[in-house]
């Protein structure tokens, strides 16, 4: 069992590799953007143009081997652009379905809070049922599947709020961050030449990702751990600058995403540290402050800091 651990580890640290290639000093990003994919979650990036939210999710779909399509949001897109639709075939006399791009296994859905709520929704079926329906008919999508949508912030002109329940599919929400300037000239430096993106090539096929995505399904989460997630998570509904806080969803995907991390550092069950680690990405964006709260300045990451301090950390004995 320890060799397998150590096999996958070492094939999704090529992953891992492979990525940094492309996007420089991004690697905690990188990392949990394949968490997700592992956990068979989703990934949000918000942050402003120009600092790589694209080229991150390019370069982890070109280091496996799979389908990748990119659905670039605009405010005139519609939901049939995105599931499909079906064309009347004069020669049959019958409909026949033609897929939407999000009939593959990695989606890029790009600028996703450009287009209008409607077009936003026809995620939501597919991002938490695996399913789409077109024409009153259900269609399975492909295994895995697994959407990186990018966003700018929502003071941007153009924007749409994403709505409480699309927020609520995605595993993490993630910031890339302005680089530092050693980063940036290491950057210009790489780009002078060539494009790295074009020069990368897969590491691992779509049979090893879903053997790999199984054995997160068995990583061990003792149930002190499972208390301290539910804990942290009651914490959210009872603090008084919060209006609504997480749901047990939230808790689920703070498991599931403690198993996939626990994998990716070579170890077959959970620790408290795991949960400390990812709680800010998977639960912060699941929050709703109150209003006198955003007056005062307050962020979802620092409540959910200030929560991790005072819950009593589990010590197995």
């Amino acid at each position: 069992m320890l060799e397998q651990l150590q096999e996958m580890q070492s094939k999704l640290e090529l992953v891992l590799s492979n990525i940094e290639r492309v996007v420089i000093g991004k690697r905690e990003v990188a990392t949990l953007s394949l968490v997700a994919l592992l956990a068979e979650g989703h990934v949000l990036l918000e942050d402003v143009p120009g600092v790589g939210k694209t080229m991150m999710v390019k370069a982890l779909a070109k280091s496996i081997h799979t389908d990748f399509k990119r659905i670039q949001f605009t405010p005139d897109l519609l939901p049939s652009d995105v599931t499909g639709v079906s064309i009347y075939n004069p020669k049959e006399m019958e409909f026949h379905y033609r897929p939407g791009p999000i009939m593959s296994h990695l989606v890029l859905a790009d600028e996703i809070n450009r287009t209008s709520p409607k077009t936003q929704s026809a995620l939501l079926e597919a991002m938490e049922e695996g399913n789409v329906t077109t024409d009153g008919i259900t269609r399975s999508l492909p295994k895995p599947f697994f959407v990186m949508a990018t966003q700018n912030p929502i003071e941007f002109d153009g924007t749409y709020n994403l709505p409480e329940a699309q927020l609520d599919r995605f595993l993490f929400r993630l910031h890339m961050g302005y680089p530092t300037m050693g980063e940036e000239v290491e950057i210009l430096n790489r780009l002078a030449n060539r494009e790295p993106i074009e020069e990368l090539s897969p590491v691992i096929d779509i049979n090893e990702l879903q053997i790999i995505q199984q054995k997160v399904k068995e990583v061990y989460v003792d149930d002190t751990v499972k208390r301290y997630i539910v804990e942290i998570v009651d914490r959210t509904r009872k603090d008084n600058h919060v209006y609504l806080g997480v749901s047990p969803r939230g808790s689920v995907a703070l498991m599931k995403a403690a198993q996939a991390y626990s994998l990716l550092q070579g170890r077959d069950y959970c620790i408290p540290d795991d949960v400390q680690y990812l709680a800010q990405p998977v639960l912060a964006h699941r929050m709703t402050l109150r209003p006198e709260a955003k007056y005062e300045g307050k962020k979802a990451e620092d409540i959910i800091k200030n929560i991790l301090a005072k819950v009593y950390v589990p010590i197995k004995r």
